[in-house]
């Protein structure tokens, strides 16, 4: 092809192909989770003006990860038909752990990333030590260990039962 010749156009997906797609990214901070399943992919449809636009919503102010996150929907877009699709970062209303669906909890919990506790309808929010389960023996005798881990969305928490840390997804 020579410079003169237009880049071939890619045909036109329907927006629940390009949801699906990027539903599947992969977190940058959390590979083992897709974005779908971390709740932060919202409505995927056209705009007031027709062009298709693709709300997330990070998991807080500041994120790291939102610009490499931002970049990936292009891309996506870009390759469903949709070079001046939009990306929407919406904080309204925030994003919470409650978001995260039962898959994406099970597969931080099989990665050794204790996914946060969500309290049944109607009972207290559990704010005691050793509220969280140890992903790797189960215990609940765990304890905060650093308010900071491996990602600014984790703190690490300490099992007193099989003696390990591991990384915990702050609740917000």
């Amino acid at each position: 092809m020579n410079a003169a010749t237009p880049a071939p156009v890619a045909a036109r997906r329907s927006a629940q192909e390009v949801h699906e797609r990027v539903a599947a990214l992969p977190d940058p901070e959390l590979p083992v989770i897709g974005l779908g399943d971390l709740g932060v992919v919202g409505r995927v449809a056209p705009g007031a003006d027709g062009v298709l636009e693709v709300e997330i919503t990070p998991t807080y102010l500041g994120c790291p990860a939102l610009p490499e996150i931002t970049a990936a929907v292009r891309e996506i877009l870009t390759s469903c038909g949709h070079p001046d699709g939009r990306v929407r970062h919406v904080l309204t209303p925030p994003w919470t752990t409650d978001r995260i669906t039962p898959e994406g909890r099970r597969a931080l919990d099989a990665h050794g990333i204790a996914p946060p506790v969500t309290p049944a309808p109607d009972s207290p929010v559990p704010v005691a030590l050793g509220a969280v389960p140890c992903p790797h023996c189960g215990s609940r005798a765990t304890r905060p260990h650093s308010a900071f881990g491996p990602a600014r969305c984790q703190s690490v928490l300490w099992c007193t039962a099989c003696r390990e840390p591991f990384p915990h997804l702050t609740a917000l």
